[in-house]
């Protein structure tokens, strides 16, 4: 069970389902808190770029990814958060 902030706007279900940066991401109804978006599909091979780790778990799944030496922003900015 894995949590993830996002610093990047993120697509997922062929650009269905489109996320804005700031908003949280997890793996399980089990693992989400109120307000969190949750996305059974989320694994190591489904993460984007700008995910940060909320829980070991997250830190587990972003180092078997191919995000795993990302260096992450400290800031947020608009055109990061624009849909893809």
């Amino acid at each position: 069970m894995a949590r993830f902030r996002l610093t990047r706007a993120f697509a997922y279900n062929g650009g269905a389902n489109r996320l804005a940066a700031g908003q949280t991401l997890a793996d399980s109804q089990a693992n989400a808190q109120a307000g969190d978006v949750v996305w059974t599909g989320l694994t190591s091979l489904t993460m984007g770029q700008g995910f940060v780790a909320l829980d070991a778990s997250a830190t587990t799944m972003k180092s078997a990814s191919v995000y795993s030496s990302e260096v992450i922003s400290a800031t947020i900015l608009g055109v990061d958060s624009v849909g893809r």
